[in-house]
Formats: structure tokens, sequence, C-alpha cells
């Protein structure tokens, strides 16, 4: 008897949710597969019928958000807030938990580089020179900062919102630091 794909999807849903937990609280060498499926209130044995283990599960989370991630920006124009507007499509309550355990204190740097992958130099209408020998820097340093912006505002629980926290990133760029010695 096949199971209903809906169920099938809230018992993949729930072993995502689990892991996601766990992750945005210690390394994934100390996750089990025991543990993720105790705390879903499933055995092992389902979660092996959705995982092969907990490295697939983490490509399958970071596949996910990417994924959704494109479909959001396929129809956007691009820019030089083509970062900006990716992290904007990000910031939905239903990312939240993946992106406080990809983006967090235990995430890996192997997330970063894929979302970097992601925002293309060709996609990144940035107003710097081509075929210089420093535009490398330059798009390393646009694209560094502002996901380590994106994380200390997640780190930070959203204390701003997303609109004051998306206009300081773009004040940043254009203006520095100096405009808010002054307040």
């Amino acid at each position: 008897m096949k199971k209903q794909p809906q169920i099938t999807e809230q018992t993949r849903q729930k072993f995502v949710e689990v892991f996601c937990e766990l992750y945005s609280q210690k390394p994934i060498e100390k996750i089990s597969v025991q543990e993720i499926a105790n705390k879903s209130g499933y055995n092992r044995s389902t979660f092996y019928q959705y995982f092969t283990d907990i490295y697939e599960l983490l490509d399958s989370v970071e596949n996910d958000l990417l994924n959704d991630m494109k479909k959001e920006m396929a129809n956007k124009e691009l820019s030089m807030h083509m970062v900006q507007d990716s992290l904007y499509c990000l910031d939905k309550r239903e990312h939240l938990l993946v992106l406080n355990a990809l983006l967090g204190d235990y995430g890996s740097n192997h997330f970063l580089k894929r979302l970097k992958k992601e925002i293309t130099l060709d996609q990144l209408a940035l107003n710097v020179p081509q075929n210089h020998s420093l535009t490398p820097y330059f798009i390393e340093f646009y694209l560094t900062t502002s996901l380590s912006l994106f994380r200390l505002w997640l780190q930070r629980q959203k204390d701003l919102s997303s609109e004051e926290f998306f206009k300081l990133v773009e004040n940043l760029y254009t203006g520095g630091i100096t405009p808010y010695y002054k307040e």
C-alpha cells in the first residue's frame, strides 16, 4: 500500500525541522540519526526511508532553500541590488528555522560558498571595472559583507524590521558608516 503524499511530506518536513533545531544548537558531528528520529516521534528506519544519512538531509535542506531562492529570483531584473534581493526573498517565516541552522554558529562554510555561487558575477550589475585585477576582491567584499550582515541580523532575532535592515545595508554600501557617526 502506497503512503499518502501529504503524510509523506509531513514526515519529511518533521525530520527537516528537528534537524535544523539541533543544527542551530550543535555541530553536525554531534547530531545522530537516532536523536533526530526520537525528537521527531519516529524510529530510525523511518528516517532511512527519506535520507541515507544526516549529510544527505543537510544537502536536501540546502538544496530546498537554494531552489526556493532561484524560483523567487527568476523573475527579477538584474541589478546592483541582486544580493539584497536574494537575501530579501530568504526573509520569510518558513525559511527562518533553516537559515538559523545553516547560517548559525554551527553552520558550514560549504553553504555560504553555495549561496555565493548562486549569485553569479553576471547577475551582479555592480559598477566595478570588468577584467580589472581588483574586481574579484570587490565582488567578494560585496557578497561576504551582505551575507555577514544578514547572518548577524538573524542572530539578533531580526531586531530591525526587514525594511530597516535592507535600507541599512543599502546605505552602508552607498555612504559607508560615516553618516551614522552623527546620530
